[in-house]
């Protein structure tokens, strides 16, 4: 992971540099659903006895601060605040007591989702992969400078209006458990991205649902971490 990251020098002054996605192109985003149990009510879905994981496409990063994108396609455009973790070592069959040796750090991230695409099928992937709807950061903090990435209060804001409250103690598998549950399957390399789920108060679980608008403002805010912050604009076609 150490080939990743890129040094500079410290007094360099925030406000004179945009920041981009602390890692641009990760090998695979992986994301985790129903993972909050106020998410899972409001869903209107059983408590899952297993993990529920899905892929967000690479080309779906998007920076801490850039603009996330209303597709053509629909108007169903939805936030999920969410923890992430950056993998730090290649690793494959580890156990949850040996998983937090694998974790280089910790981002806010923000799982945006085109809910008609989503429920379209049974598979999630094209609704979670639209360009633009996966911006995290603002920078990685490392494993080391957290003490417990499962007492982190989590908070989603749309417009300044607060929408989403918890604390990451309440994640149903934690990060160590995901690790675990992953590692089984497939070799999860420096760089890999990891979303650890969303508590509730999305805007589909609201009576009526309450989609994102051009010219909204969505803030994801984990202690210890920081925040990330984004426009959100109509998409407009590129060519």
């Amino acid at each position: 992971m150490a080939r990743l990251v890129t040094r500079v020098r410290a007094d360099v002054r925030l406000d004179g540099v945009t920041l981009l996605a602390p890692v641009p192109r990760p090998g695979k985003i992986l994301g985790i659903g129903l993972n909050y149990a106020d998410h899972v009510a409001e869903s209107k879905m059983e408590p899952p006895t297993d993990q529920l994981w899905f892929a967000k496409m690479p080309t779906a990063v998007t920076g801490p601060f850039s603009a996330i994108e209303i597709p053509m396609v629909s108007d169903a455009l939805d936030y999920e605040a969410e923890l992430a973790f950056i993998i730090g070592r290649r690793c494959r069959h580890v156990s949850k007591s040996d998983a937090h040796k694998f974790i280089f750090g910790y981002c806010a991230a923000n799982d945006v989702s085109v809910r008609d695409w989503q429920f379209r099928t049974t598979q999630f992937l094209l609704g979670k992969s639209f360009d633009t709807h996966a911006p995290f950061g603002p920078w990685i903090v490392t494993a080391d400078d957290i003490n417990d990435p499962h007492e982190l209060p989590i908070r989603c804001f749309v417009n300044g209006e607060l929408r989403q409250k918890s604390n990451t103690r309440n994640l149903i598998f934690n990060c160590y458990a995901q690790i675990e549950h992953l590692s089984k399957v497939m070799t999860l390399e420096p760089g890999d991205v990891i979303f650890t789920g969303t508590p509730g108060g999305v805007g589909w679980g609201h009576k009526p649902p309450r989609p994102l608008r051009s010219g909204d403002r969505v803030r994801v805010e984990i202690d210890g971490i920081g925040a990330i912050e984004n426009l959100v604009r109509t998409e407009t076609k590129s060519h």
